[in-house]
C-alpha cells in the first residue's frame, strides 16, 4: 500500500481494479478542512487520462511490476519493435502503449520494459537521451541578451526549443520527463 505522502509522478497504482499511472500531482492544503491531493492519471491500458482529487491520508494499491531490458530496433508503421537483451526475443508494441516514450526512441536505445501480470504496459526512459537536430529555425541575430530560442525537430520527430547557437546535425540532451533542451552533447 502507498499513501498520498509517497506518491510520485511515474509510479503505477491500481484503482478500482484498474491500473493507472501518476502522470502529475499536486498536494493541495485548504484554508479550513484538511489537505487534498490532486492527480491527473493515465489508464495504462487504455491511454486516456483522467484526474483524481482525494483526502490526504488515502492509501493505494501499489501495482507489482515485473521489469526487464529490452533494445529499441525499429518502426513498422504504428508498430515499435524491441528485442530481449537477455534471450533475444522480439516483441512489437503498438504506439498507443508507448505514449510519449515514442519521442525519444532512437535505433540501439536500451531500455526497460515494464509488464503487469506478464502483459507488457509500457516502457520506462532513462532521464536524458541524446538526439541529433535534423532541421532548425533561423535565429534572429542580436536576440542573445534576453536568453532567446528557437525551434527545432529532431531525429525522432520531437520538436523543441533550444539556445540561438544551436545548428543542424548537432547532437543536443533533451530530459525526457519535461521534453526541454538540456545542453549541447
Amino acid at each position: 500500500m502507498i499513501s498520498t505522502g509517497e506518491v510520485k509522478r511515474g509510479i503505477t497504482i491500481e484503482l478500482d481494479g484498474t491500473l493507472y499511472q501518476v502522470v502529475e500531482f499536486q498536494h493541495i492544503k485548504m484554508g479550513r478542512g484538511s489537505a487534498q491531493l490532486r492527480m491527473k492519471l493515465r489508464n495504462v491500458r487504455r491511454g486516456d487520462l483522467i484526474e483524481k482529487t482525494v483526502q490526504a491520508g488515502e492509501r493505494f494499491q501499489r501495482a507489482r511490476l515485473d521489469h526487464r531490458n529490452v533494445q529499441f530496433m525499429y518502426r513498422d508503421g504504428t508498430h515499435y519493435h524491441f528485442m530481449d537483451t537477455a534471450t533475444y526475443d522480439q516483441l512489437a508494441l503498438d504506439e498507443s502503449l508507448l505514449g510519449d516514450a515514442v519521442s525519444y526512441l532512437t535505433d540501439g536505445m536500451v531500455l526497460q520494459l515494464s509488464e503487469y501480470e506478464g502483459a507488457p504496459i509500457g516502457v520506462e526512459l532513462p532521464a536524458s537521451v541524446l538526439l541529433r537536430v535534423t532541421e532548425v529555425e533561423f535565429g534572429i541575430k542580436g536576440d542573445t541578451a534576453t536568453g532567446a530560442t528557437k525551434a527545432a525537430t529532431l531525429e525522432s520527430g520531437l520538436r523543441v526549443l533550444v539556445p540561438l547557437f544551436v545548428r543542424q546535425g548537432d547532437r543536443i540532451k533533451v530530459d525526457t520527463r519535461s521534453g526541454e533542451y538540456l545542453e549541447r552533447a
